[in-house]
Parts: structure tokens; C-alpha cells; sequence
């Protein structure tokens, strides 16, 4: 797999694999963090989730600015880890949240997850510039596809394993305190709790089932509100400790980039007196095709906004979807999560496989924007899976749902394989659209705009990012669960269609970089 590729490839990679790993803890359990902690709302929750989201990409633009003007990559990368370690060690601070204390530790935890956010911003698009540069030398220009993929698979390695320490250590701290894990029950503590105790009777009933549920020993709980305010307390305090592996993750990502540094290049500098022997026709023609190149690249971000937008739903109303409609008795939410990235690392080299076959042994070798609307029709296949499924079941929405007793929703929640058939579609599209995406910026950007480049399609992920909270909209109030997963569809199909409409723009585009 690595043979062939840039030395500096597999430290880059490394380096960016125990970056992803600290932040996919984090992510995994972001918005249930939210409202188990705070109580907030579904929506509410994913408004704060899809502006740190955005966030994130928008700030890449920030460090590639700082990179490109300083010329100092490898410096800014650093300071990235420093930052975002910062953040993840505010998180980590189990404080109990109160009516009376909500006013600042709100804004003390969106503090702390701006400051992860900048961090990333001067990360992640400067690494991924730095393994753009390495495929700029013509003894590796014809690998750069399949570099990126490798560079792809190192993330969800992190990926794949951060979503299962957060409920690991989770259910470990309510074993200590004599409780179990149930998803639902932080929503009604924190009923209970703002009502004063004055629940409807049949809301009573259902939260002092699942209290006494919970509890080692099985009995009957007495004091609810005690109850509701030890649980939640346990509860997210075992959350927070899984902060601290995001610290390590971060530190331990420093020091292996520290060490392997050397093996990495800088992006190239403009060469300013070079500039100065061209004509004015050829300083004409020059400027043409930077405006061509950045014309291409805008349109491949417009898609990608779209994309980001039905993907990232593996963070909001997929999330709330496993947790209410799919048997999680055994396995928390956030661990489904580990889903995609466990397809992301073994489809991504079959994949390879399939589109060097076609190049070597047929002569076809697809190009990056037609890779990308394949992609876009994947991800529509994997929410019209979803939206038939959900009509065939008669799902009512999220909040109808949620408003059913126990016994009503337990029959007709449906089994594991569900999320699974819907992440392996939208797995299969990812690795059609991210990975190559990073490859088509990397061959269209200028040399002295590469940090900026790698910003701008982090940046239109921002924008699809900050639409994601309308996912949870939909899902809650919808009457029918089918038509929020119909919306998704209908986008990446529209996606679709535009960009095979530019292929052939494109394709002349990147041929003339090449």
C-alpha cells in the first residue's frame, strides 16, 4: 500500500491519526454530552454542535492564512495541537450543572470548544497541504489520489476506536457509583428536575421504572430528586474523564510530528524574481489560469457544502435516530459511530484496488470530479434506504415517538443492521468525495495559496456544517420520519446531477494542472 508514496507520508499520517483520535472522543458524544449535561434540547444541542462544527472549518481558513503569510506550516501545526489540548483539559473538569451555575458553565464549555476549534483551524489544513507538496514532485504526481487515500484511512483509524471511550468510561463510573447506563433517563432528571418533581402520572411511572432500572442492588428509588440529580451528576462525570484521552491524544500527536518533522516539506515559496522575466502576455495567461483553477475549485466546494451537510448527519439525527429508533440495549449510542469509520479502513483498499485495476489493466482511469458525483448518487442511496425503511415501519417523529411508553416504542424499534446498511452507503461515498476532494485542491491550488486552498474546502465543509442542526429539526418535526431522510436524498441527487453536468469542465481543468 505505501509502496511508492513520499517518505514523510506515514508520519504525516500518524501524526494526524492521534489528532483524529482526541477529537472523534469528543465528537462521538458531543450533542447527547449536551443535552444529558445541560438539558438542552435536540435542536438546541445541535445548533451549539453544528456552529463548532462549522467552526472548525471556518478557522482552517485562519491557519492557512497564518501559514501562508508566516511560511511557517510546521510551527503553525504545532501551535494547533497546543491549543486544541488546552480545550480538551477545560472539558475535562466535571462540573455539576445547576440552574444556578448554567449562566457561566454554558458559555465555559463552548469556551473550551472554540478554543479545540482553533486549534484544528491551524492544524488540519496545513497538514493536509504539506501532503499535497509531497505529490508535487513528478516521481510521485501519479500516486496523489491514492496518498490521500492512505492519509484518509490513518484518520478513522482514530476514528474507529475514540467513539467507544467515552461510553467505556462512562458505564465504568456509574458501575462505581452502583447505577447503569440507560440513554434515555438523563431527559427525564432533567424533567423532573426543572418541573420541581411535578410530573403527569403516567411520566411519573415511566421515570420511576427506569430509576430503579438503573440502579446495582434494584431497588425501588425513594427520593427522585436526589435520584435525578446524583445520576446526572455520575452520569456526565464520567463523560468528562474520556476528555482527558483526547489531552494524551493531542500530546501524543505533538510528539510524534516533533520528531518526524524533518521528513516533511514546507509548501513552496513564490518565487518572486521568476515572475519578474515573464512578459505581460504571459503574466496574462497565468493570472487566466490561476482564475480558471480557482473557478474549478469553487464549484467542487459548492458540492461539498451539500455533501458535508447529509453526511454529517452521523452526528445529529443519526445519532438521535439510533438512540430512539434502534435496539441500544447493549451498545450506547455514540459507539455506532465507530461504524463508519470501521468501513472507511477496510473498503478504502478495495477501492484503490478497483480504480487501479481500471487504470493498468482497461486503460480507464476515472477522473477525481467523476469520482466525486459517484459518490454523491452513493449518498443518496443510503437515504433512500433509510427513507423507504422509515415509511415501510410507519415512523411517527422524534418527539411523537419519544412521547410513546416503553413498551410501545420497544416494539417497534428496529435492529442494529439498519445503521449499518445506511453507514456502509454513506462510508462508500466518503471515500469517493473526502479523500479526493483533498487530491482535487491539492492539484488546482496555486503554490503560493496552498494553505488558503486546503482552508476554502474546509471551509465550504464549515458551511455545510453550520446546516446540520437542521437535521434534528426535521426529525423531530416532520409527522413522518420518512420525509426527513427524503430531504437528505433529494440533495445528493441534485448534487449529483450538477456535477456531472461540470465533469467535463473539470476534467480539462485538472489535466492542464497535471
Amino acid at each position: 500500500m505505501f509502496k511508492g508514496h513520499p517518505k514523510g507520508l506515514i508520519a504525516a499520517a500518524l501524526s494526524n491519526m492521534g489528532e483524529r483520535f482526541g477529537y472523534y472522543i469528543m465528537n462521538a458524544v458531543l450533542l447527547l454530552f449536551l443535552c444529558s449535561k445541560f438539558g438542552l434540547s435536540d435542536e438546541t444541542s445541535g445548533i451549539i454542535y453544528a456552529v463548532f462544527y462549522a467552526l472548525i472549518y471556518v478557522l482552517s481558513l485562519v491557519g492557512g492564512y497564518i501559514a501562508d503569510k508566516t511560511r511557517n506550516y510546521k510551527g503553525t501545526i504545532m501551535s494547533g495541537l497546543i491549543v486544541m489540548a488546552t480545550g480538551y483539559a477545560l472539558l475535562s473538569i466535571p462540573i455539576l450543572a445547576t440552574p444556578q451555575n448554567t449562566g457561566w458553565l454554558l458559555p465555559f464549555t463552548c469556551g473550551a470548544l472554540l478554543l479545540i476549534a482553533f486549534g484544528n483551524g491551524l492544524f488540519k489544513g496545513n497538514l493536509q497541504a504539506i501532503v499535497g507538496q509531497m505529490y508535487d514532485d513528478p516521481k510521485y504526481s501519479d500516486k496523489r489520489d491514492s496518498g490521500f487515500q492512505i492519509f484518509y484511512v490513518f484518520i478513522n483509524i482514530g476514528g474507529l476506536v475514540a467513539p467507544f471511550i467515552a461510553p467505556l468510561l462512562r458505564s465504568w463510573w456509574l458501575g462505581v457509583n452502583n447505577m447503569t447506563y440507560n440513554a434515555g433517563l438523563p431527559e427525564l432528571c432533567h424533567d423532573y428536575i426543572n418541573a420541581g418533581g411535578s410530573l403527569g402520572p403516567e411520566q411519573l411511572s415511566k421515570f420511576q421504572e427506569l430509576a430503579s432500572s438503573v440502579m446495582q442492588n434494584g431497588a425501588p428509588v425513594g427520593d427522585l430528586m436526589t435520584f435525578s440529580q446524583n445520576y446526572l451528576d455520575v452520569f456526565n462525570t464520567g463523560v468528562h474523564y474520556s476528555f482527558f484521552a483526547s489531552v494524551a491524544a493531542m500530546l501524543i500527536s505533538l510528539l510524534i510530528f516533533v520528531f518526524t518533522k524533518k521528513n516533511m516539506p514546507n509548501p513552496a515559496k513564490k518565487e518572486a524574481k521568476v515572475v519578474e522575466q515573464y512578459t505581460t502576455e504571459e503574466k496574462l495567461a497565468m493570472a487566466k489560469e490561476i482564475r480558471q483553477r480557482m473557478y474549478a475549485l469553487f464549484a467542487v466546494l459548492g458540492i461539498a457544502i451539500f455533501f458535508w451537510f447529509s453526511f454529517h448527519q452521523n452526528g445529529q439525527s443519526l445519532s438521535v435516530f439510533a438512540r430512539d429508533f434502534v435496539t441500544t440495549d447493549s451498545i450506547a449510542p455514540e459507539i455506532w459511530q465507530a461504524v463508519n469509520p470501521f468501513f472507511v479502513i477496510v473498503l478504502t483498499p478495495i477501492v484503490m484496488w478497483v480504480f487501479s485495476t481500471l487504470r493498468k489493466k482497461r486503460g480507464k482511469d476515472i477522473s477525481t470530479p467523476r469520482k466525486i458525483a459517484i459518490g454523491m448518487l452513493i449518498a443518496g442511496i443510503a437515504y433512500l434506504f433509510l427513507t423507504v425503511f422509515a415509511a415501510v415501519m410507519g415512523y411517527p417523529s422524534g418527539e411523537e415517538f419519544r412521547s410513546l411508553d416503553v413498551a410501545a416504542q420497544n416494539a417497534v424499534k428496529a435492529g442494529p443492521w439498519v445503521l449499518i446498511v445506511t453507514y456502509f452507503f454513506l462510508t462508500v461515498a466518503e471515500l469517493f468525495i473526502s479523500p479526493l476532494g483533498l487530491s482535487f485542491v491539492s492539484k488546482v491550488a496555486p503554490k503560493n495559496l496552498q494553505g488558503i486552498c486546503q482552508g476554502l474546502w474546509l471551509g465550504a465543509t464549515a458551511v455545510g456544517n453550520l446546516l446540520i442542526w437542521i437535521g434534528p429539526l426535521m426529525y423531530n418535526s416532520f409527522s413522518h420520519q420518512w420525509m426527513c431522510w427524503l430531504v437528505f436524498m433529494v440533495i445528493c441527487l441534485i448534487s449529483m446531477g450538477v456535477m456531472l453536468g461540470m465533469v467535463k469542465w473539470l476534467e480539462r481543468i485538472t489535466m492542464d494542472k497535471e
